[in-house]
């Protein structure tokens, strides 16, 4: 069993203990932190500067501001699609906004408050490879995927059983194994593949094959039973919508990738 990163958890005590002495009269005191990926253009990344940017950086961001807290007051932690479970669990964040997808298996461990976008499986290539139009192209070529997301699973069960997987930690390790001919096609979410596709740097060199092997409906992973969090999420979400600032953040992380997205998503979780 993965267990999280030492220090990790004693870091964030010490955290809540030393903002706690501090603050403003209003709104909560002390840190908000929230689970993203750092590695995902247009969706969750680290930027060199230090600085967060992509779509699930903007509605964290929104969800904080509802909640009460100010932009200072948020601390931005690493995620990874294997941990996400864990770091609920072991109380490291409030809730997990990184591309997680919503399924049975995940519900079993943690609530959803969403889902806030829908994406659809897809496939990056080459640009110049004309040799995979369809799933089933895939088998007997090499498939690289993150450890612990649902795409590569879909399709080694389901739609190429020859396709021989390389399972990394990041997708940006993913990406480079693409570029430098180690795999021949790197699977997960459209929105994440635009995003790579858009990235600087990678403009020109990759494509995306306009799949859509599955439906994968975000949600924001909370604390099993934390049904108050989970209520005020879906309510800022709600909201997000309504005031168009969910259109806004599309637009921003995603319009320079081409990429069209399927309308805000109907609420679901929590009823």
């Amino acid at each position: 069993m993965k267990v999280p990163k030492a220090g990790a958890l004693a870091a964030v005590i010490g955290l809540a203990l030393t903002a706690s002495g501090c603050g403003g009269d209003s709104g909560p005191k002390g840190n908000l932190s929230i689970g993203i990926k750092f590695d995902q253009p247009g969706v969750g990344l680290r930027e060199q500067s230090g600085t967060f940017s992509g779509f699930d950086v903007d509605v964290s961001t929104y969800i904080a501001k509802e909640l009460g807290y100010k932009p200072e007051q948020i601390e931005f932690k690493r995620v990874d699609s294997s941990d996400r479970e864990l770091l609920l669990q072991y109380n490291e964040v409030k809730f997990v906004v990184a591309s997680y997808s919503i399924n049975d298996k995940r519900k079993e461990k943690v609530d959803f408050a969403g889902p806030y976008f829908l994406a659809h499986q897809d496939l990056l290539v080459r640009a110049d490879d004309t040799s995979i139009t369809k799933a089933e192209d895939l088998n007997n070529k090499k498939l690289c995927s993150v450890t612990g997301s649902t795409s590569a699973e879909n399709v080694r069960k389901n739609l190429a059983p020859k396709a021989s997987l390389l399972e990394l930690d990041g997708y940006s390790e993913c990406v480079i194994a693409l570029q430098d001919g180690l795999v021949d096609a790197l699977t997960t979410d459209n929105a994440i593949l635009a995003g790579y596709a858009a990235q600087k740097g990678n403009t020109g060199k990759f494509k995306l094959v306009g799949l859509s092997l599955s439906n994968e409906n975000y949600g924001i992973g909370v604390k099993k039973g934390n049904k108050e969090l989970q209520g005020k999420i879906n309510a800022a979400l709600k909201k997000m919508v309504q005031d168009g600032a969910w259109e806004a953040a599309v637009k921003k992380n995603f319009g320079s990738a081409n990429y069209k997205n399927e309308p805000a998503p109907v609420i679901t979780t929590g009823s």
